[in-house]
């Protein structure tokens, strides 16, 4: 279906008129450099490109009131020294003849691109728009922002297109208390946002930007605001709040659109937000986001004023909305104190309200003394506005910003390899069905320790999966899909991992799901990480070889995939993913689409799917569907995990999270665990963790 990019030059006419340090970052630069960006990668060309329209009176009221449209609609006819007097009545703002104009064109730009993905012509887009807009508010104009283009966006999709569930996910540094105040009593919409807090000392200095600000009234719950009391917050920090705090509630909210309030100022390098995510770091946030709505995601620009890490970031974005793989991510895949006290505080503060954390332990995190007043007050507010001088200096860019990870895709995405020649399957036009083999001697040499690989049959499976294995390897082929008969499941599974091995892979993920026995001679290394969906007991036979029951819900289902399974792959950062549904597996296509997808954002997207034969029909076409990019069906609103899945879950988070710091929700100690998790500890679950 395709990805729109939505623009307008005429957006970049608006400029400051006089000298104002706070506001001088605001310039349009930074449209042009992210479009000159995108332009050199190839990126614009392979979008539907739309032209901006403007915002009609009605359209814009449906959030703003008529007395504040039309106060911005008279700065077309003021002089610079009026233009000055009005700005200085709002907080870190500046008006221009053009704004007016401009403030339209961002707003409808948001418009359009929300027709387009839910009219179906394409799945979704990014609105490069100025000015930037969650700051502003019914009727006034605060931090750059003068309407509010995702705000709008929202109520538009809700009166024309008849939406009920929208989720707003707001990725700027700053918090965006104009899409807060807006939508706080409204449980149609679900609004998170992550931002520079400080315990307060940050812009826009707000009480209601901590993380007991959950909302009011029937809004109670869908205002998630996850603050950040630290500078330097990484990748790994950002990763960890989407799958310890952002999706577990989104999957329970089960929404029709996603919204991205998408602020770059996040990124590495800016002055602004002085973090240290780097930009292939956004690529995989948009990654978690599209298996949401059916990927139907409306991407709009915020803030972000480092012109280097902006582009590239904005670039990251766009390729991953193409449905390109996620670059892999660079550093140690380790959460900082400071963030996991504030994952865990909000964790804390949406219990009440959501089941999807009710179940867990989510004992709120004391905050450190050091940060508050001997009266246990929060300490005194700082003067000021956006640009808040902090003790440290903003960190350096890093080389990345010089030799950004895009990765081209290879020009076969997806293969499938299947045995049966009489097998008809619906498949995109761009996967390709594998007709060669590996060699025959070959084969034979690698099913020769296998008794089960004896017969034709699998021998004639082994082949092609070794051929298919080779390709992407070789770089030839992104994801792959093969086929083995049930009988030689174990065995066929058994070659993949040491021929990836023996090939090139350092690193690979095997996760199997079923009745699928670890393989006798896997190594301890560190080179595999073996995770069995559906062994009998919850064991931790070492870090890296991981067994846990198949959950028998989707909310215990989707506990283990983001509780377990991808804080252990991203911890692991495997450059090869091997998924192998076994006998009595117990997927259905969704579920199974849905673990593939999630699981493309590791290793670049090299993903090697292997079925037994008897369930390939029902299942190969949609896992093709997924492993080339396009969006995993909706699972529907998530059941409750079953005090057993969550007591499993519990026991091997507790075995692991020494280890494997991506499990952690907050600093661990013995006492932290659950009553349920201390049985388990005792041998309940038959774990033999060390």
């Amino acid at each position: 279906m395709g990805t729109a990019l939505v623009y307008h030059e005429d957006m970049t006419a608006t400029r400051l008129l006089w000298d104002d340090p706070e506001c001088e970052i605001e310039r349009p630069e930074r449209l042009t450099a992210a479009l000159d960006r995108l332009r050199q990668r190839g990126l614009e060309q392979r979008c539907l490109r739309l032209s901006a329209r403007e915002a009609s009176k009605e359209e814009l009221g449906l959030v703003h009131s008529p007395e504040y449209v039309s106060l911005v609609r008279k700065t077309q006819v003021l002089g610079e020294e009026e233009l000055q007097a009005l700005s200085g009545q709002f907080d870190a703002i500046y008006f221009h003849p053009s704004t007016f104009h401009c403030a339209r064109l961002a707003a409808g730009a948001g418009l359009q691109l929300v027709d387009a993905v839910l009219t179906g012509a394409v799945q979704n887009g990014l609105a490069l728009v100025r000015p930037p807009g969650h700051h502003s508010q019914r009727a006034a104009a605060n931090g750059f922002c003068v309407f509010n283009n995702v705000a709008i966006a929202a109520a538009y999709a809700k009166q024309k297109h008849g939406l009920h569930r929208i989720l707003i996910v707001d990725w700027d540094v700053h918090h965006g208390q104009g899409i807060q105040y807006l939508f706080e009593d409204d449980p149609s919409v679900l609004y998170f946002s992550w931002h520079r807090y400080e315990h307060g000392r940050f812009w826009p200095f707000l009480r209601e930007s901590d993380a007991d600000a959950v909302g009011r009234g029937q809004g109670l719950g869908f205002t998630v605001n996850l603050p950040w009391n630290q500078v330097g917050m990484g990748n790994a920090d950002y990763v960890a709040a989407f799958l310890h705090l952002l999706l577990p509630l989104a999957f329970e909210f089960d929404p029709e659109l996603v919204l991205v309030s998408a602020g770059f100022d996040s990124a590495i390098g800016d002055p602004e937000g002085q973090m240290q995510a780097t930009p292939e770091c956004f690529a995989h946030l948009t990654h978690l986001l599209q298996v949401l709505a059916g990927g139907r995601v409306c991407a709009m620009l915020e803030g972000g004023y480092h012109l280097e890490s902006l582009a590239e970031s904005v670039c990251m974005t766009v390729q991953t909305l193409l449905g390109d793989p996620a670059p892999p991510l660079s550093g140690l895949m380790v959460p900082c104190q400071s963030a996991l006290e504030s994952i865990q505080s909000a964790r804390a503060a949406q219990a009440p309200y959501w089941k999807s954390l009710q179940l867990q332990d989510v004992t709120p995190v004391p905050t450190s003394p050091s940060t508050h007043s001997p009266e246990g007050r929060p300490p005194p507010l700082l003067p000021g506005g956006p640009m808040c001088k902090a003790a440290v200096p903003a960190p350096a860019p890093s080389s990345l910003l010089d030799q950004p990870c895009l990765c081209p895709a290879p020009s076969v995405r997806t293969t499938v390899a299947l045995t049966a020649p009489d097998i008809t399957l619906v498949l995109p036009p761009d996967v390709i069905q594998q007709e060669g083999s590996a060699l025959r001697e070959e084969t034979e040499a690698w099913a020769r320790p296998h008794e089960s690989l004896a017969r034709e049959e699998a021998l004639t499976a082994l082949g092609k999966l070794l051929y298919l294995l080779d390709g992407m390897l070789d770089g030839q082929v992104n994801s792959g899909i093969a086929a083995t008969p049930a009988s030689a499941a174990a065995a066929t599974l058994d070659v993949a991992i040491q021929r990836g091995l023996s090939h090139g892979a350092q690193r690979l993920l095997c996760v199997a799901l079923g009745q699928l026995d670890r393989p006798p001679d896997l190594a301890h290394d560190g080179r595999t990480l073996w995770l069995n969906i559906g062994g009998k007991e919850a064991a931790a036979l070492s870090m890296f070889h991981v067994s846990t029951p198949l959950p028998v819900m989707t909310g215990g289902f989707l506990s283990c995939i983001l509780g377990l399974v991808l804080p252990l792959a991203y911890g692991f950062q495997p450059d090869l993913v091997l998924v192998a549904l076994g006998p009595g597996h117990g997927l259905q296509g969704p579920h199974a689409a849905l673990l593939a997808a999630m699981l493309r954002g590791l290793a670049g997207g090299r993903v090697l799917a292997l079925l037994e034969e008897d369930s390939t029909p029902q299942l190969a076409g949609i896992l093709a569907r997924v492993l080339r990019g396009e969006a995993p069906p909706s699972l529907g609103p998530s059941s409750v995990a079953s005090p057993e899945d969550v007591q499993a879950l519990m026991y091997l988070r507790g075995q692991l999270e020494p280890q494997w710091k991506m499990l952690q929700v907050r600093l661990i100690a013995e006492a932290w665990l659950c009553p349920g998790a201390r049985l388990c500890r005792r041998g309940r679950w038959g774990g033999q963790g060390k």
